[in-house]
């Protein structure tokens, strides 16, 4: 019999030292969003399936817990990835025709871990832009993740960029079935040779010229990763090809506005993985950090998202586990110094009261020692404690 104290497989508690590097975490997000100009929304956590996994593919279903309304009887799912949600808000609450800047943060849950260490209940923090086609709101999305990431602490970023139209053009002329379609995408993540071959030699229509030529693009696209320079290896795979090549213009561009206003981030293109998520339509990015060796962030276009709501709108942005971001940081270098915090006597002494009082309003930690506990190790790091000196409490260097 299992001890009623521990948690499933892939869950933990958040204790206090933890949950207060990400409480700051999130503080230095939510307030760099709102610096861009975008507004905060709280999406439930529970919602009617159909309307959760509304056009956001397998992969997310498979993520997803269900289970049934007591209420309704109707099946019910605990969020996976909040986008979807953000994408419902934006098509039929806000009804907004122009341009619409929203950030979320709140946990979701998957079935299965994202990796041997990750978690089953992310704290997913992201920012997301409605109703402007442009690569300008791309870029803007794209610089809002890395300056958050900075106001978080990395400071040694690497961009990683992709455009799933590139892979979605070919994979559409191969004339894949659903299930292949899944296992190209797969082995194109994984740049597994192997495994694309295989699925070649499933397809019933793998000898058509189209298709031929489609699936020696796919081959073509396992070893189009590296530098920036890959996008004249590409153009030149694909010289005469409209799509292909605005997509590679599309990428030079970001390339070239990300270079001059953040000199320091290295920047890789991989144009054959598709960004884990069935639902992207154009450019796609993930920041890593160097020290951490581990993806941070990511995100991309996905202009189709809403159109299960009826509202197909362009709309760009990113994401981010607020939990494995702390640890990332934590692995990667020493812990930020806590804030210093006051000590304070308990007492009903009316001055001391209202020193306490006043001192918060200002925005400072105090703590106050309860009777029969002043031999007790502080969990704040106290630098001065308040003292009474001629009837009056003041502060003290400790």
């Amino acid at each position: 019999m299992s001890s009623a104290w521990l948690l499933p497989e892939h869950l933990a508690d958040v204790l206090p030292s933890e949950a207060k590097r990400i409480e700051g975490l999130r503080r230095a997000l939510t307030d760099e969003a709102q610096a861009y100009g975008y507004e905060l929304v709280m999406p439930p956590l529970l919602e009617h399936l159909d309307s959760l996994l509304s056009g956001t593919g397998r992969t997310l279903g498979l993520q997803t817990f269900k289970l049934v309304d007591q209420l309704s009887g109707r099946t019910l799912g605990l969020r996976a990835d909040t986008t979807p949600q953000v994408a419902r808000i934006d098509a039929h609450l806000l009804n907004r025709q122009g341009v619409a800047r929203l950030c979320y943060c709140g946990p979701v849950v998957h079935t299965r871990p994202a990796g041997p260490w990750a978690s089953r209940e992310p704290l997913q923090f992201g920012a997301e832009l409605y109703g402007h086609a442009g690569l300008e709101a791309d870029l803007e999305v794209l610089e809002l993740a890395l300056d958050g990431l900075r106001q978080a602490g990395v400071r040694d970023a690497v961009l990683d960029l992709g455009d799933a139209r590139i892979a979605n053009v070919l994979l559409q002329a191969a004339g894949l079935e659903p299930a292949q379609r899944a296992a190209v995408q797969a082995a194109l993540a994984a740049k597994d040779a192997g495994a694309l071959q295989a699925a070649r030699d499933l397809s019933p229509v793998r000898a058509e010229p189209r298709a031929a030529a489609a699936f020696l693009g796919l081959q073509t696209l396992l070893g189009l990763y590296g530098p920036v320079s890959v996008l004249d290896r590409a153009r030149a795979e694909w010289p005469e090809h409209p799509a292909i090549g605005q997509a590679l213009d599309d990428l030079a561009w970001i390339v070239r506005h990300v270079q001059q206003t953040h000199p320091d981030v290295r920047i890789g293109i991989d144009l054959s993985d598709l960004g884990g998520q069935d639902y992207y339509s154009g450019i796609r990015f993930s920041v890593m950090g160097t020290a951490a060796s581990q993806v941070l962030a990511s995100g991309g276009r996905y202009d189709h998202v809403g159109r299960v709501f009826g509202r197909e709108r362009p709309a760009v942005g990113f994401s981010l586990d607020l939990k494995a971001l702390s640890l990332a940081l934590h692995r990667s270098g020493p812990a930020p110094m806590p804030r210093p915090a006051i000590r304070a006597p308990w007492s009903a002494d009316a001055g001391l009261r209202a020193a306490v009082r006043g001192l918060r309003s200002r925005g400072e930690t105090v703590v106050c020692i309860l009777p029969g506990h002043e031999q007790e190790a502080q969990e704040f790091a106290c630098d001065r404690e308040l003292v009474q000196v001629a009837g009056q409490w003041v502060l003290q260097a400790l």
